[in-house]
């Protein structure tokens, strides 16, 4: 049996390189390889703490489930995905650090419920922590198994073998190498909760800007993304949305497009109809035929937007009170308080979503680009109806998005649709209207904050109020699937929650890091959704840290303080301190006058993630009241670092995304529907209005534990443009996008 999937080859995992596919039916998709995938430990919730086990390996506690060694080479799973951020690089480095080999040794497989370790979403910055503290263990546990069994062979103690390059050597020379130790369950064996990791003073390759795998395909033109596979034999789908929420389809005539050049079925289920083609035009062509065919009876309105906040704020909310911190202090003498507005937002995936999906008439295989292969995996099953253990869903790297867009629902789609077409590779493609139109937004939120300041100027008295809708809506307990819902059984959205503390969703960051003597902090959700929302990178974070830290610049000014000064006033924490500092000394805060459109920012992500500080300098404004930031200087504590290149593409890449979030990016609609369907009406960042210059400086911390940094500078950056705007304009701006329109209206210019 070939027991890579056909998509992605061993040495096309290892280089992120061509995903054409050469499918064989049946044999080779079969769920045989299920017996690959790991099952998660039980009874961990009742071990003692000092034997739990480091990163997921508390979940898979199995060494076989991380790396295998056989005479093909070095394997290395993880259930995390390559989304952009760098992973594939980074873990391999982890791994092969350890094991001490060659980077080019490992061969690295990513997310895959047949064969790796199900680690749940590829989210909130948690690929380092829980997958890399695993590998690192896994790996460095291995070697020492190695050394072991090399003992027995050289005749040597294994504290005088030296493992490199794949083999152990012996001091007279002798040595020998992994695949000649190994044999089939040489790792089959539970790790154990310590390990002699390799000190930081002997890496070789952790710590080095090693080349990212997965950029080459991607600059180059090269088939890099799911979007590029083209499997043999392959045909295209195409999938009719409603022309809004809650439409009911009430005819349409199938007939028309029968005789079509190229197409070989449409597909009806209630309101759900796909067409499929031998071409992708053909399937564009008939799928445009068909919709104009079609009646449609409407749903619901939409709320009104112009008075969107003013709906979401009279929506039944649960009201929770996350902190409720005092303790005695001076008088206040002076209170500070400000209210601000975020719109909904989309996730901009610059190509729409995709899909692929083959059902052999036993099992069913998808390749999908979602940012979880388990859940998808068991929300298919509520959709097609299948047993989950009949169906195989493999993770592609997709074009743009940290979140949840549309590709779990194109999952969805590609699956329907190959159930009833079998033995061949379906492949959903949607427009770029429908991603625009269909996907899950980042929810619309307001927050109101207050402090009071004493005689001295400091904040005594910090009260933070939050309304948000939830913000994950993702696959996991069945029904969150977009095409479930049109059937004509329709699957049930499940209830909407809220992501609980330390780490929250609408939430998250609404605690303030600083040292405030009385601080309260209140989450109001709400449960009804006007627009459909779930993940968008940050979460609550990008809002929270954006008021959180507009209103410490307008104590700062009201206690007539340097912004850094104020907040390292109100600092503890040593590492926050060290980043703040670090920003303001390379920035050259103390010698960059105020009035110059300067801005400082900071935030430790979910304070409990990667510390970030930001200044920056904006240019000054134009007739047209664009803004663009001139330059920017990040400091970053992010933990350990593996990949310092790595660190910064996600430093630098966070920061220009939430710069696109703060001038630019909201969604639009009518009651009827959403009408920013194209870039024409949902804008984002151009390469035109670029900083001259973006700096990131890291800070190393090793032997600590990895931090995640992927949505470490989201926060920090709008409330950095906001602060440096009010230094140039002495103007306030607390409602988001600061894009031209409002501008001009707060007189600016």
């Amino acid at each position: 049996m070939d027991r890579d999937p056909p998509a992605i080859t061993r040495r096309a995992s290892l280089i992120g390189g061509a995903l054409t596919v050469a499918v064989s039916l049946a044999a080779s998709l079969r769920q045989a390889e299920a017996a690959d995938a790991p099952t998660p430990a039980a009874g961990y919730a009742d071990m003692p703490a000092a034997i739990r086990l480091p990163g997921s390996l508390k979940d898979f506690p199995q060494l076989d489930s991380w790396i295998r060694i056989d005479q093909a080479g070095i394997t290395v799973f993880t259930g995390k995905e390559e989304l952009g951020q760098g992973a594939r690089t980074a873990l391999t480095q982890i791994a092969a650090e350890e094991l001490r080999v060659r980077f080019e040794a490992i061969t690295l497989i990513t997310a895959d419920t047949a064969r790796t370790p199900d680690e749940g979403f590829t989210s909130g910055s948690h690929t380092m922590q829980d997958s890399g503290t695993a590998i690192l263990h896994a790996a460095a546990q291995a070697r020492a198994i190695l050394l072991e069994l090399a003992a027995a062979s050289l005749n040597f103690p294994a504290d005088r073998l030296t493992a490199a390059n794949g083999s152990v050597t012996a001091p007279n020379g002798r040595s020998v190498r992994y695949t000649d130790l190994v044999n089939e369950g040489v790792l089959s064996r539970k790790a154990s909760a310590s390990s002699d990791l390799i000190p930081p003073s002997d890496y070789q390759i952790i710590g080095t800007s090693r080349p990212r795998v997965d950029i080459p395909a991607k600059v180059t033109g090269g088939p890099a993304h799911i979007q590029d596979m083209r499997p043999e034999g392959m045909v295209h789908a195409r999938i009719l949305r409603p022309p809004s929420y809650g439409a009911v389809l009430q005819s349409i005539d199938e007939e028309s497009v029968s005789h079509m050049p190229g197409v070989l079925k449409v597909v009806r289920n209630g309101s759900f109809v796909g067409v499929i083609a031998t071409r992708e035009w053909q399937a564009v062509q008939a799928l445009r035929a068909l919709a104009s065919t079609a009646s449609w009876k409407h749903g619901p309105d939409l709320p009104a937007r112009e008075k969107i906040y003013d709906t979401l704020l009279a929506l039944p909310a649960d009201t929770t009170t996350i902190l409720d911190h005092a303790e005695p202090t001076g008088a206040v003498t002076k209170t500070i308080s400000a209210k601000f507005h975020r719109p909904y937002i989309g996730h901009g995936s610059i190509g729409p979503s995709c899909a692929l999906a083959l059902w052999d008439g036993a099992d069913l295989t998808v390749w999908s680009h979602a940012q979880g292969m388990f859940p998808l995996r068991a929300d298919l099953a509520d959709l097609v109806s299948m047993p989950i253990e009949r169906i195989r869903c493999i993770h592609v790297e997709g074009s743009g998005c940290y979140g949840h867009n549309g590709a779990d629902d194109a999952a969805g789609d590609a699956a329907l649709m190959a159930k009833n077409f079998s033995d061949r590779v379906v492949r959903v493609q949607w427009m770029r209207e429908q991603e625009h139109a269909w996907e899950p937004f980042s929810p619309g939120m307001i927050t109101a904050a207050k402090a009071g300041l004493d005689a001295r100027g400091n904040i005594v008295d910090w009260t933070y109020e939050v309304w948000s809708n939830t913000h994950s809506t993702r696959p996991a307990k069945g029904g969150a699937l977009l095409p479930g819902w049109s059937l004509e059984h329709p699957t049930i959205p499940p209830k909407p929650v809220p992501i609980p503390q330390p780490e929250g969703g609408g939430d998250r960051n609404a605690i303030p890091l600083y040292a405030l003597p009385n601080a309260k902090v209140i989450h109001h959700f709400i449960p009804t959704m006007p627009l459909r929302v779930s993940a968008e990178r940050g979460l609550g974070a990008f809002m929270n840290v954006f008021s959180i830290e507009s209103l410490m610049d307008e104590c700062a000014t009201a206690a007539g303080a340097d912004p850094v000064e104020y907040r390292l006033r109100h600092m503890k924490d040593p590492r926050a301190r060290d980043v703040i500092a670090l920003a303001a000394e390379r920035f050259g805060w103390s010698k960059t006058p105020a009035g110059s459109g300067r801005g400082f920012a900071f935030a430790r992500y979910k304070n409990l993630g990667a510390y970030c500080a930001i200044a920056l300098q904006l240019a000054p404004v134009g007739e047209d009241g664009q803004l663009r930031v001139a330059r920017a200087v990040l400091a970053v504590d992010s933990g350990q670092i593996v990949n310092p290149d790595g660190i910064r593409n996600q430093i630098e890449g966070g920061f220009l995304q939430s710069m696109s979030w703060t001038l630019f990016e909201q969604v639009s609609w009518t009651d009827r529907g959403i009408t920013s369907r194209d870039w024409a009406g949902y804008p984002i960042l151009r390469f035109g209005l670029l900083p001259d210059s973006v700096e990131t400086h890291l800070i190393d911390r090793p032997r600590t534990p990895y931090l995640g940094t992927g949505e470490a500078s989201q926060g920090p950056t709008p409330a950095a443009i906001a602060n440096a705007l009010y230094d140039i304009s002495k103007v306030r701006l607390r409602d988001l996008p600061f894009n031209p329109t409002r501008i001009r209206n707060a007189g600016i210019v």
